[in-house]
């Protein structure tokens, strides 16, 4: 329970020197420690794709691990945003899924980070007809869904 008050006091602090006024629960699941954030400027958190949110958390742990002296993941959320992101992500890999099936030609999106693009390559994995495959360097890739052709 020491980690998770930790791992509060310095969100909060963080947050409050950027101004902004906030609640933060935290809780542990899978080995992870989970961070939630409720305040009035969720977006701003957020940012654009989630990007402000990726780089909050990866502060959070930096700053969570160095005091804990251990390396423990920390996932911070903002109002649902990740499973929201990853129903948005899932249903974009659905979509094109079935143009590149009804098309014949590969469809690239992206770029996702890793998690997102776990997202997609478990949800086309589902179906047999078509198959993935990520394209690029460092954290963010783009990712090709490919129809795969019948024999005969």
């Amino acid at each position: 329970m020491e980690d998770i008050e930790i791992a509060k006091e310095l969100t909060i602090g963080m947050l409050s020197r950027m101004g902004l006024k906030t609640e933060v629960e935290g809780f542990f699941k899978e080995e992870s420690l989970f961070l939630e954030i409720k305040g009035d400027q969720e977006g701003i958190l957020i940012g654009k794709d989630g990007h402000t949110l990726e780089a909050l958390q990866m502060l959070i742990n930096r700053m969570v691990n160095k005091q804990l002296k251990t390396s423990r993941r920390i996932i911070i959320d903002i109002d649902d945003y990740r499973k929201r992101r990853a129903d948005t992500v899932s249903n974009i890999a659905q979509r094109l899924g079935e143009k590149a099936k009804r098309t014949g030609q590969s469809q690239t999106i992206g770029p996702f980070n890793a998690h997102e693009r776990r997202i997609i390559h478990l949800t086309v994995k589902e179906d047999p007809s078509i198959k993935t495959e990520s394209l690029g360097e460092g954290d963010l890739k783009k990712i090709r869904i490919i129809p795969i052709k019948k024999e005969g």
